[in-house]
């Protein structure tokens, strides 16, 4: 009987893995010239990477040396300790890279929604928010989200308090039918505003629960031209399995 054919291993996992394990065994660091050399890795190629890692915070720069960064902590602290951001920025990468349409985790600043984490499209064509921008909860599919799941007794006091400007000729300021919004939304788990908050730009946005309370709400932006009934599908399906992942269900 034949041994199994070795695992063939991803050049790329590979090389980014020798690269971390090298920095972490030299405790004073490494410049990139000495990593190049122990590994083989052309300095062109290796620039990319080094770049990447320290963005993602997997290494850390002093000068020319490169040193173990704070992300290689995240990955082993247990979940308690790690902040919502850390906990959300992963799924809101993949959502992007899966999509490539925007993607971000939003959260309530008294009656506005921030976005706490945001990647970006690489389409011409596109929605761009930077993180800490703050919008009208009621145009914003990610902010509809919040406004939903309030109690009662706050969403009376959100409409008593909050004069509600049109963002755009579809923008909803009523507050019957905005409230009638947020019943359909709470039934279905999910929102969907069609050029309420921009125009030619469409959101859909779900809720993410932490320890039972609402942390939150993951949303895709798409401009109207390429959100047909296919990609809504596809979004509603993305942010319902991320929201998943983020609440450990």
């Amino acid at each position: 009987m034949s041994a199994p054919a070795a695992t063939n291993p991803v050049k790329s996992a590979m090389r980014t893995l020798d690269v971390i394990e090298y920095v972490v065994a030299n405790r004073q660091g490494a410049v990139a010239q000495e990593i190049a050399g122990a590994l083989a890795i052309p300095v062109s190629s290796l620039s990319y990477l080094l770049g990447t890692l320290v963005e993602r915070g997997y290494l850390a720069r002093a000068g020319r040396r490169y040193l173990p960064g704070p992300g290689l902590e995240r990955l082993r602290a247990p979940q308690s300790a790690m902040t919502l951001e850390d906990r959300v920025t992963p799924l809101v990468r993949a959502l992007r890279s899966e999509l490539n349409e925007t993607s971000s985790f939003m959260v309530r600043r008294a009656w506005e929604v921030e976005s706490l984490v945001t990647e970006a499209s690489d389409h011409a064509l596109r929605y761009a928010v930077d993180p800490g921008t703050r919008r009208p909860l009621h145009a914003l599919a990610a902010g509809k989200i919040l406004l939903a799941w309030m109690s009662p007794d706050e969403q009376s006091r959100y409409f008593a308090e909050v004069t509600r400007q049109p963002l755009t000729s579809l923008t909803r300021t009523d507050e019957t039918a905005l409230r009638a919004d947020f019943a359909r939304i709470v039934a279905e788990g999910i929102c969907v505003a069609r050029e309420e908050a921009t125009v030619g730009i469409c959101g859909v946005a779900v809720p993410v629960w932490i320890d039972d309370q609402l942390a939150g709400a993951l949303s895709v932006a798409v401009p109207a031209v390429r959100f047909d009934a296919v990609m809504e599908e596809r979004i509603r399906t993305l942010l319902i399995r991320s929201a998943a992942a983020i609440q450990g269900d």
